[in-house]
């Protein structure tokens, strides 16, 4: 046990220590980071032993990149580019740097940006995972493909499902999780489990707090007399960077940063994530809403009810995929991550994790002679991702994988959660089936919003709480997130 535990422990470390110093800082972007294949630092097996062969897949895959989300992260941009506006003689006659020059070009910056809709960029990259899927897993089919309700995620599945059938697409059978009866959705559970919307303000801004203030001053020694960055507007100049990036593949203000300067960035997307569906959230919000998942895929995997499909293709968010992987604890750091400090060897990284367009692949497998029964493999953005936690055998740690037996033994916090339970309550509580939207007028400003035009004909109940100028709207089981 103790030799078996020291392997273990070398195979989590290798999680952890890989710190990719040498990666291109426009590669981690947290969740906003365009899609890439991610890297390979867990140094596993990347293909199965030759006897073996899989019978069932099951992805969920992330929406492509979009648009700012919401209307206070578009704000953010919007009082950048009016800053510059204001000062737009003393730009033109200022000496500046060479990765400034661009606000002395025609009108300066200009921000060109779809809020919250999918960007050609993230069309393409639907597209085209849907045609690797295909060339990858050529003899699985499906009829019926499965999104989240945010248009963006629906027009992601429509895009995968042209690169993966071409013109049988028009065939499918293309739903989304309001079809699908239920009390709480495994690609949405935030939906019947309130989300701490002013505990996450409060991480983030202690962050904000920390990082933004170094950067302003910088850039304000920089500009001219009659230009002055606040805080507001270094933070939109990094979502500039990032957005940029998501619609047109190149952004003039992520060479204004320094590497480490987009490092802090990377790691306030790392906090908002984790403190709303990871091992931030209170109370196990997020392993608990992750549980829905991970019963879901123990269901078809074990085909529990017998009517288990060779092929699941679904669509949803980056908290979709983050809270799964809490709720099995395969990214979980020791000690939490902190607004207290950047920590560069950290498990919980969105960059890597949850790109835009990111593609959680899970597969169950069987040998000849390698393994033993039933198997199961995650492949995260087409590397294997180690199941540390369900690793009995040298071969398990070999190939990242581990019998389907020991991964339903080592996931039975999930498995013994049942929606509305004692578990289910101390996470969820009175938010159980409610969801909690706060319009928030902290300085903090990557709240997204509800898409209010599809749940106003279902608006059971609006409660309207005053407090630092917040409006709350309690809305019974018909929010949609939108992330």
């Amino acid at each position: 046990m103790f030799i078996q535990g020291i392997l273990n422990w070398l195979t989590l470390a290798s999680l952890t220590f890989n710190s990719h110093k040498h990666d291109d800082p426009l590669k981690r972007l947290g969740n906003l980071t365009p899609y890439r294949v991610a890297p390979t630092s867990h140094k596993v097996e990347a293909e199965l032993p030759g006897d073996c062969s899989v019978d069932r897949v099951m992805l969920m895959h992330r929406h492509g990149s979009r648009g700012p989300a919401g209307s206070e992260e578009m704000t953010l941009i919007n009082s950048l580019v009016q800053t510059l506006r204001d000062g737009h003689d003393a730009l033109q006659d200022a000496h500046l740097p060479e990765n400034l020059r661009f606000l002395q070009t025609g009108k300066g910056y200009e921000a060109h940006l779809d809020p919250e809709n999918l960007t050609i960029i993230g069309r393409q990259q639907l597209f085209n995972h849907g045609v690797e899927f295909g060339l990858k897993y050529p003899n699985f089919t499906t009829e019926t493909l499965l999104s989240s309700a945010t248009q963006r995620v629906v027009d992601s599945m429509y895009f995968f499902a042209q690169g993966r059938f071409g013109r049988e697409a028009k065939d499918k059978n293309l739903l989304t999780v309001n079809d699908i009866p239920g009390p709480v959705s495994w690609i949405t559970p935030w939906t019947s489990c309130g989300l701490d919307w002013q505990y996450i303000a409060q991480v983030l801004n202690e962050w904000s707090n920390v990082y933004l203030p170094s950067i302003t001053k910088r850039l304000n020694d920089i500009l001219p007399y009659g230009v002055f960055f606040t805080d507001d507007d270094t933070h939109g100049a990094l979502y500039a960077c990032a957005y940029d990036l998501a619609a047109r593949d190149e952004s003039p203000w992520c060479d204004v940063f320094h590497t480490d300067e987009l490092a802090n960035f990377e790691y306030e997307m790392d906090l908002f994530v984790d403190a709303s569906t990871g091992y931030l959230a209170p109370n196990d919000a997020g392993p608990v809403m992750g549980s829905v998942f991970v019963k879901k895929l123990i269901n078809r995997f074990s085909n529990t009810g017998g009517e288990a499909q060779p092929l699941y293709l679904e669509f949803g968010h980056d908290f979709t995929i983050m809270a799964a992987l809490a709720a099995m604890g395969l990214n979980e750091d020791d000690p939490p991550l902190s607004p207290d400090g950047l920590r560069e060897h950290r498990r919980f990284r969105t960059s890597y994790q949850v790109p835009f367009a990111a593609q959680m692949v899970w597969e169950r497998f069987t040998c000849e002679e390698s393994f033993d029964g039933p198997q199961i493999r995650l492949v995260l953005n087409e590397e294997t991702y180690p199941l540390w936690t369900c690793a009995e055998t040298k071969h398990d740690r070999r190939f990242g994988t581990c019998s389907l037996d020991a991964f339903v033994r080592a996931n039975k916090f999930s498995t013994d959660i049942e929606f509305g339970d004692d578990t289910w309550q101390a996470a969820c509580g009175t938010h159980s089936g409610v969801w909690m939207f706060k319009d928030s007028c902290l300085r903090y400003r990557h709240i997204p919003v509800l898409e209010l035009p599809s749940v106003l004909g279902k608006l059971v109940s609006a409660i309207f709480c005053f407090g630092c100028n917040n409006i709350i709207f309690t809305l019974l089981m018909t929010a949609k997130f939108d992330a």
